[in-house]
């Protein structure tokens, strides 16, 4: 549980958290909005200020304070190199919990965060929004167009482990989840699908909504009890489902394919390829990853560095602010061009959907290893 949902008042949470940092500026280099900008107030320990400020009564709430803490991606990667170990991301939850109190959100948030507390409806509104979409102006089509609803069936028992669905997901990633079953009975696993799971909370707690995240986490932790591990596809949900299930395993599949790697067995694919890593992806996962592409014969696998470290993607960020956003991902799409790459894998939904507007398909790193998949052991060359 954060600092900002176990409390009435984050301010003396807010306070407490800014305190520990030294203001080393050792997070800086790392910051991808300090280096779009170069602006201390567009770095994480100018925000820590910001927020310390806005805590204490020493600054009056405005509109250009509440831009640049607004402007955060909340992409850790800030708190990964602090030597004083500030707790960045529950210090910004509280911030933007206060933030919350003081101003309503947008009629267009509100609506997004309903519909991401009740999967079964998102999922029929994308359904609605797959059928308008080729007739819907651009404007009216900030994402991408969803994939046809999948019928995912699992039949595990409770020593199973158990996939999470999530909201935006749960259509989304309809393809990724026939794909991880397949990989897994290849691996002579099975799974299980629990019901009552909703949505993991993220996007509700990076909203300052700290009272809806907590109702969705006990909702995940009634349906998850006495589950053993948790299979989580979309790594921007992997910290969330973490923190509501702290009984269970939580883990990106690709960990546990790995752990299975002498079952799995690849076709010859004489590709180039690109990744990308989300900020949200572990390193665990990411060598997972590694060691699973490194198994398809024949396979050539260039991975993105460019840029300022994030896509700008970032749950809502790249419908608040689509041109900052579009800013972080160009170089991204720059590197693709000109990398001879015919494919680009990211395991994070939001990544996803924001770099779809990139010349080659964008996919999900599980769809493209249970399309290679040898399972009698021929050998034979996959085409893409």
């Amino acid at each position: 549980m954060s600092a900002a949902s176990n409390q009435s008042d984050p301010a003396p949470a807010i306070l407490a958290l800014a305190e520990a940092c030294v203001r080393c500026g050792l997070c800086l280099p790392h910051c991808p909005t300090y280096a779009l900008d170069g602006r201390e107030t567009e770095s994480p320990r100018g925000r820590i200020a910001l927020a310390q400020a806005l805590a204490g009564g020493k600054d009056t709430p405005n509109a250009s304070l509440d831009e640049h803490l607004d402007h955060c991606l909340g992409c850790g990667r800030c708190e990964a190199v602090c030597p004083a170990r500030v707790r960045y991301g529950e210090l910004l939850a509280a911030t933007r919990t206060l933030q919350r109190r003081r101003r309503s959100p947008g009629l267009r948030q509100r609506w997004i965060e309903a519909l991401a507390a009740r999967p079964r409806w998102l999922d029929r509104a994308l359904g609605l929004y797959r059928l308008l979409y080729p007739l819907l102006p651009g404007r009216l089509r900030p994402v991408p167009k969803p994939p046809a609803a999948t019928a995912t069936r699992a039949g595990g028992n409770g020593a199973a482990p158990a996939l999470f669905l999530g909201c935006v997901a749960r259509r989304y990633e309809g393809p990724a989840r026939a794909a991880l079953l397949r990989l897994l009975a290849a691996a002579g696993h099975d799974a299980a699908i629990p019901d009552g799971q909703t949505c993991c909370g993220a996007l509700h707690a990076h909203a300052g909504d700290a009272a809806t995240a907590d109702a969705l986490a006990e909702r995940n932790r009634s349906a998850f009890a006495g589950r053993a591990t948790v299979l989580c596809p979309a790594s921007g949900c992997l910290g969330s489902l973490r923190r509501a299930l702290p009984d269970s395993a939580v883990l990106d599949p690709l960990q546990w394919l790995a752990r299975q790697g002498d079952r799995l067995r690849f076709w010859p694919t004489p590709l180039r390829i690109a990744l990308h890593w989300p900020c949200t992806q572990a390193p665990a996962a990411r060598t997972a990853l590694r060691t699973l592409l490194a198994a398809v014969p024949e396979l050539e696998v260039v991975e993105l560095d460019a840029g300022h470290g994030c896509c700008g993607a970032a749950g809502l960020h790249m419908l608040e602010f689509p041109g900052r956003a579009a800013r972080l991902r160009r170089p991204l799409l720059e590197q693709l061009d000109t990398s001879g790459a015919v494919l680009l894998l990211s395991a994070n939904i939001g990544c996803r959907l924001h770099l779809a507007s990139a010349r080659v398909p964008v996919r999900h790193p599980l769809e493209f290893l249970a399309e290679r998949l040898d399972m009698d052991g021929g050998g034979t060359t996959a085409a893409l």
